[in-house]
């Protein structure tokens, strides 16, 4: 993975960066219950993730090792899903500005914030496709061992995830109001997501058929 190491950095953080479910969810839970809630849903979010990655790295790698055309077919699959996942986004743009004002209930209980964090995170298709599609595009077949390369990918994608997400939640707490009297701003943030997401699939199929 090293000779790929600064592409696959690149690509995690343009899939990461974006608003999608885990953000989103994550900005959400800032907004009505602050700092903490948004910490802990997080945490919650990236050892779904991560638990997530481990089972594609062990599903996967085997027969990634053994088949290039089942690689392709994944990635061309994946490449497709994202575009579909774009086109969604863009669909749903105003699904989490109007999520924010609903009224605001009682914060869970720190177990349960985890919890319900674990669960958007093993339950992400976004993530699900990343780690199925993008993954082997970074794998160093050559070196051998690609199971342990997809472990170090996903190891490395669930830190940067989680940085990310906990200073999107961080900066959403601290400006609950500001969301929450334009909520346009948050709609225009997930058209952004969306067309990354789509262009993220794109750049997959493309390259993955053209090579």
């Amino acid at each position: 993975m090293t000779s790929h190491l600064w592409q696959f950095l690149l690509a995690s953080f343009a899939i990461i960066i974006v608003p999608g479910p885990s953000v989103t969810f994550t900005i959400a839970r800032a907004v009505a219950w602050g700092h903490r809630v948004a910490v802990l849903s997080v945490l919650g979010n990236t050892i779904g993730t991560f638990l997530l990655s481990v089972a594609i790295a062990l599903g996967f790698g085997p027969i990634l090792s053994h088949s290039p055309a089942f690689t392709v077919a994944v990635q061309v699959a994946g490449g497709s899903y994202l575009c579909y996942l774009g086109w969604s986004t863009w669909q749903h743009r105003g699904a989490a500005a109007q999520a924010m004002s609903a009224p605001v209930s009682a914060a869970p209980t720190p177990a349960a914030i985890v919890r319900q964090g674990f669960v958007v995170g093993i339950l992400n298709p976004k993530s699900l496709i990343f780690f199925a599609a993008v993954f082997p595009e970074f794998v160093t077949r050559s070196a051998g061992h690609i199971t342990n390369q997809l472990l170090e990918m996903g190891a490395i994608f669930c830190l940067m995830a989680f940085c990310s997400d906990s200073s999107w939640g961080l900066v959403a707490a601290s400006a609950r109001k500001w969301l929450v009297d334009t909520p346009e701003r948050l709609v225009r943030l997930r058209i952004v997501s969306a067309v990354i997401i789509a262009g993220l699939g794109v750049a997959i199929i493309l390259n993955t058929l053209l090579r």
